[in-house]
C-alpha cells in the first residue's frame, strides 16, 4: 500500500511559488500555499514569537501556521550556516508550531554549498512519492529552475519599464499577466512561449521616449529584499517614483550561486573581490554581497543605492557599516530602510519620495552643468 501523497507547504517569498508549484506538479506532492504573505500572518507570527527575532521569522511562523490551519503536514524551511540566525529558523519555527499544538514534519533542506549535494538531493525527494526516480527528481528541479528565471526576467525588465510608463500602474497589471503565463506553462516550450508573450506585454506599454531615470540599487537581506509585503512594495513604489531599479539578487540567481556553482568553489568570487576592501570576510547571510554590488554599482556610475534590512540583522548592520564608507568613497547617496512589526507604509513612501528627488534633482543639476 503506498503512502498518502505529503502535503507540503513553504514560505512565500518573491517569486517562489512559481518554481515550488512546478515541483509539485512534477514530482508527485500536493501543495498547500498559505495566503501571501499579509497582516494577518505578521500578527500570528508576532504573537508566538520571541519579540527580538527579526521580521522574517515572524512572517514565515505565520504563514506557516495558515498553512497548516489549512491541511498542510510537510513544511519546507531553508537551512543555513553561519553567523546569520537564519540558520537557526527551522529549530525555533518547529518549537513554536508543536507548543501550539500542530503536528506536521519539517523538512530543513541547506543549499550544498560544502559540497554535499546527497543530502540536499535526498531531502528534496522525500518530498515525492515512493516511485520518483532521479532522472525525474533532476527533471523537476530543471523546470522549477527555468520557471524562477523566466520569472526573474520579466520582472527585471518591468523595473527598466515602470519609471518610463505614461499610464501609472500600466507595467505593474502587465507583470501580472506575464507571471500567469509563466505559472501555467507545463512544458518548457510552452515556458519559453509564455516568457516571449510575457516580454512582449510589457514592452507594449506606451512610453516617455525622451526621459532617462536615474538608477537606484537595491541590495540587503534576501526575504526583505524578495517579499514585496515585507519591503511595502519599495521596487514598484521606486519606479513609480520615475527610478530605475536595479537588483542582483534574484532567487533564480541565489540557486545558480548555490546550488550549482558554490559545491564547485566558483560562487561569488567577483563580488567578494569587490567587498574586500571595504568588508573582507563573510558576515553571514547577504551581508558581503550587499557591499560587493554595492562597489560594482557605485563604480558603473549607479546613482543610488537603497539598503533594505529587518530590525535587529546583525549581517546586514555589519555591512551597513561598509555601506557608509562606500558612500563617502563614490559620493553615493544611500537611503537605509530597517523593517519590523511596527514600520508604518506611510513613513517609508514619504523617505522614498525624498530620495527620488534628491536622485532626480542631482540628475538635472549634472545635466545642465
Amino acid at each position: 500500500m503506498s503512502k498518502p501523497l505529503r502535503r507540503v507547504s513553504f514560505p512565500h517569498m518573491g517569486n517562489l511559488y512559481l518554481g515550488m508549484r512546478a515541483l509539485a506538479k512534477r514530482m508527485g506532492f500536493a501543495l498547500i500555499e498559505a495566503p501571501r504573505p499579509n497582516k494577518a500572518a505578521l500578527e500570528l507570527g508576532s504573537k508566538y514569537s520571541p519579540e527580538f527575532a527579526c521580521l522574517p521569522l515572524k512572517v514565515n511562523v505565520g504563514t506557516f501556521i495558515q498553512a497548516l490551519e489549512k491541511g498542510a503536514d510537510t513544511l519546507i524551511q531553508a537551512g543555513g550556516t553561519g553567523p546569520c540566525r537564519f540558520g537557526y529558523y527551522g529549530e525555533v519555527q518547529r518549537r513554536i508550531l508543536e507548543d501550539l499544538g500542530y503536528d506536521f514534519e519539517m523538512i530543513i533542506i541547506e543549499a550544498p554549498d560544502n559540497g554535499d549535494w546527497s543530502a540536499f538531493a535526498g531531502r528534496i525527494r522525500a518530498l515525492g512519492g515512493e516511485d520518483l526516480t532521479w532522472l525525474q527528481l533532476a527533471d523537476a528541479f530543471q523546470f522549477a529552475y527555468a520557471k524562477l528565471s523566466a520569472a526573474d526576467y520579466l520582472e527585471e525588465l518591468s523595473f527598466k519599464i515602470r519609471p518610463r510608463e505614461l499610464t501609472p500602474g500600466a507595467t505593474t497589471k502587465a507583470l501580472a499577466k506575464a507571471l500567469k503565463l509563466v505559472d501555467k506553462a507545463q512544458t518548457r516550450k510552452a515556458l519559453k512561449q509564455a516568457r516571449r508573450e510575457g516580454e512582449a506585454l510589457l514592452e507594449a506599454i506606451p512610453q516617455r521616449k525622451d526621459y532617462t531615470p536615474p538608477r537606484v540599487l537595491i541590495v540587503g537581506e534576501i526575504y526583505v529584499v524578495l517579499e514585496p509585503f515585507v519591503n511595502m512594495d519599495t521596487a514598484v513604489k521606486l519606479g513609480e517614483l520615475g527610478l530605475e531599479v536595479e537588483r542582483r539578487l534574484w532567487i533564480s540567481e541565489w540557486v545558480r550561486e548555490h546550488l550549482l556553482l558554490g559545491p564547485l568553489g566558483l560562487a561569488g568570487r567577483k563580488v567578494r573581490t569587490a567587498a574586500a576592501p571595504l568588508l573582507g570576510y563573510f558576515v553571514g547571510g547577504e551581508g558581503l554581497e550587499s557591499v560587493g554590488n554595492s562597489v560594482l554599482a557605485a563604480r558603473e556610475g549607479v546613482d543610488g543605492i537603497v539598503h533594505l534590512l529587518p530590525f535587529t540583522c546583525m549581517p546586514e548592520t555589519v555591512a551597513g557599516s561598509a555601506l557608509d564608507k562606500l558612500q563617502q568613497i563614490y559620493s553615493t547617496p544611500l537611503l537605509r530602510l530597517i523593517f519590523d512589526e511596527q514600520t508604518g507604509e506611510a513613513g517609508v513612501h514619504t523617505r522614498l519620495e525624498a530620495f527620488a528627488d534628491l536622485l532626480k534633482r542631482k540628475a538635472r543639476l549634472h545635466k545642465a552643468g
